[in-house]
């Protein structure tokens, strides 16, 4: 029985990094889409002794021919889409860039797909930023779009791309609405790592403030090592289905800082400096999801709780 093959589009960062790994260990022939060979990205996979493994491709997504070239030459059983630009706060600094990462490179996607007529499966990361603000019951898959930042819109955008393509001309494709996930591979322009980071330079001497945004805002952590199983688990579906993908618990983010700087033996009130030039435009008070759907029909669930979270990130 020849081996299954998956083509994972922007493997170079966290999620893609984490999915090769995985992937690797389930079996299969792994194939890693990037801009460049060259990009200093690809650390890592380096850091999780994977890169020797992978065949690593150099394409632009946003290229309708560069696309077409890398799908039809690949010939993959599943392609996974992580990549774009994943900031919501850089999100607002460039809109047009943002679109076009998600929403066109989705949409050049599914034509290539379309027009090799490979029966290829395909899984795109969407957000849990598409619902926007959330009960405390969290979204679910049938609840309405409300995006509040570009990069929402932007996967909403491709959310309903690959929605249309699945009904009109019956393509495998799935979306995966992905809440808050966190891993060490993150960089710092993630809070989470901002976070860390500075109670362990302030720890050391190095820093003698850190500087937040709002603290109020609640949101749904988990672990993205957990969250690469359930895209798996959802391409492995007979019939394609979006899934909510969350711990369907939600923390506030001063919990997130007072955990982070507990573990430093630090008073975070003694350290933190809540600045208002660093509030969102739009900023979503509460954004937790519901995983009831990917429980049921995928029997995956979130495993790590934030003390979790918090204790991977600054162990590294």
């Amino acid at each position: 029985m020849s081996r299954k093959s998956a083509l994972i589009l922007g493997v170079t960062g966290q999620d893609g990094s984490l999915l090769a790994k995985f992937l690797l260990e389930k079996g299969y022939t792994v194939i890693g889409q990037t801009r460049s060979v060259e990009s200093p990205r690809l650390v890592n996979l380096d850091r999780l002794g994977v890169k020797q493994d992978i065949e690593i491709r150099s394409a632009d997504l946003i290229d309708q021919k560069s696309v077409t070239q890398l799908i039809g030459s690949v010939g993959s059983d599943e392609i996974y889409n992580l990549s774009g630009q994943s900031s919501v706060g850089s999100s607002f600094v460039r809109p047009a860039e943002t679109f076009k990462s998600h929403s066109l490179a989705v949409l050049n996607v599914l034509e290539a797909i379309r027009k090799s007529e490979l029966h290829t499966k395909f899984f795109n990361a969407g957000s849990g930023e598409c619902f926007g603000e959330t009960k405390e019951s969290g979204a679910v898959e049938e609840s309405p779009f409300s995006p509040l930042n570009p990069y929402a819109v932007s996967k909403v955008t491709a959310t309903m791309l690959i929605a249309n393509y699945r009904k009109v001309y019956g393509l495998h494709g799935c979306t995966g609405f992905l809440f808050n996930h966190e891993s060490c591979l993150r960089s710092e322009a993630f809070v989470t790592q901002k976070i860390v980071r500075g109670a362990a330079r302030i720890a050391g001497g190095d820093l003698e403030k850190l500087r937040l945004g709002n603290l109020d805002i609640r949101r749904d952590w988990g672990r993205a090592s957990e969250y690469v199983d359930a895209m798996w688990r959802i391409l492995q579906q007979e019939t394609p289905e979006d899934f909510i993908i969350s711990t369907g618990r939600s923390s506030s983010l001063q919990e997130f800082v007072s955990l982070a700087f507990r573990r430093f033996g630090l008073n975070w009130q003694d350290h933190v400096v809540v600045d208002p030039s660093l509030f969102r435009a739009s900023e979503i008070a509460r954004n937790i999801g519901d995983p009831s759907k990917a429980s049921k029909k995928l029997g995956w669930r979130a495993m790590s709780s934030l003390p979790d979270i918090v204790d991977h990130l600054i162990q590294g």
